[in-house]
């Protein structure tokens, strides 16, 4: 087992920008989410929960939950970061968090996580103008 330098405490409070992308069986991108949010509790089995931000500040906060697995999380650069298409606007997150969802099987109803499988990715995202 690796000795990672950080621990899954370590993200309790913290703020986060989320990536996610899911692919279809075959490899083909379906669709790209972002979600901006703070960390709210931690579970080594249960995972990683995270309460959303919303532009709407009456809506009620939903949670979504992340694999605990911290090889996707990354220090984020400062920075404004929106995305108006899902409502995102966060100052200075803590981290940047992207994930890859791949479905292992094409004959499920949407939404059903035993068919995915998160992979971490494990490079820093890129943020920002032209690189």
């Amino acid at each position: 087992m690796t000795n990672h330098p950080m621990q899954l405490e370590d993200l309790l409070r913290k703020t986060c920008l989320i990536g996610l992308s899911y692919y279809d069986a075959n490899g083909d991108l379906l669709k790209q989410s972002q979600f901006a949010g703070q960390v709210a509790k931690v579970d080594q089995e249960m995972g990683i929960t995270v309460s959303l931000r919303h532009s709407d500040p009456d809506a009620k906060a939903a949670e979504f939950i992340l694999p605990p697995n911290l090889d996707a999380w990354y220090k984020a650069p400062r920075g404004h970061f929106q995305h108006a298409a899902s409502g995102v606007d966060i100052m200075n997150p803590d981290f940047l968090v992207t994930w890859s969802i791949y479905r292992t099987r094409e004959d499920t109803a949407e939404g059903q996580h035993e068919w995915w499988d998160w992979v971490p990715n494990t490079t820093p995202p890129q943020v920002g103008g032209p690189q």
